[in-house]
């Protein structure tokens, strides 16, 4: 081999090696997200509490609902957001007591709960259940909570649902009772929602 074809050669050896790296080499695209948009105007907050002799039926209203999420791990954000202003019973007398007494919702008139990771496969169409670990604050305090939420998907539109319990009195919450009515120091509550899916690229 002469030094003239050597010289050719090397220059054009390290050009081809770098060229196959870059067509071989898999560059890292963004994450894909998973948004879910909930509809307040399809969407209802209803709870119960046992009491002496009966169970009380209440509602909320839900404001607003946002969870964002990465599939691949786990990481999410949003926000679902309740009116406590707008709870009732239907029995004014004990709506004046529970907004004055036990949710003080001049001072405290939301309930929020801020998602931080969600675990769970999203199929394409059909039922899937995830759990979804999150701060959820009301009456000025925040507790660490998990969700399981079971979810209905039909091309973008989902329909989940949710129940838990909020044991209000451990949380700092005024128990109602007197001596002649005993209410459970827990309640039930059930949230069920329509919402809208949608995939964007993550940062």
């Amino acid at each position: 081999m002469t030094p003239t074809f050597l010289v050719r050669m090397c220059p054009v050896r390290p050009v081809r090696f770098l060229a196959a790296v870059l067509l071989w080499t898999p560059f890292a695209l963004p994450a894909e997200q998973v948004k879910v948009t909930l509809d307040p105007a399809h969407s209802t907050v209803e709870w119960t509490l046992d009491a002496t002799m009966h169970t009380v039926h209440g509602t909320f209203k839900l404001r607003s609902g946002t969870i964002i999420f990465d599939p691949a791990t786990g990481v999410g954000n949003g926000e679902f957001v309740i009116d406590a202003t707008s709870a009732e019973t239907g029995n004014s007398s004990r709506d004046k007591t529970m907004h004055k007494e036990v949710l003080e919702t001049k001072r405290y008139p939301e309930i929020t709960f801020l998602p931080k990771r969600v675990l769970g496969k999203l199929p394409p169409e059909g039922n899937f259940t995830l759990q979804v670990e999150g701060a959820f604050h009301i009456h000025g305090a925040t507790h660490e909570v998990t969700l399981t939420i079971p979810v209905q998907r039909t091309g973008d539109t989902v329909q989940l649902s949710s129940d838990f319990v909020v044991p209000y009195h451990d949380w700092g919450m005024k128990n109602p009772s007197n001596f002649f009515l005993h209410v459970s120091n827990q309640v039930q509550v059930k949230i069920t929602a329509t919402g809208q899916l949608t995939l964007t690229a993550g940062h």
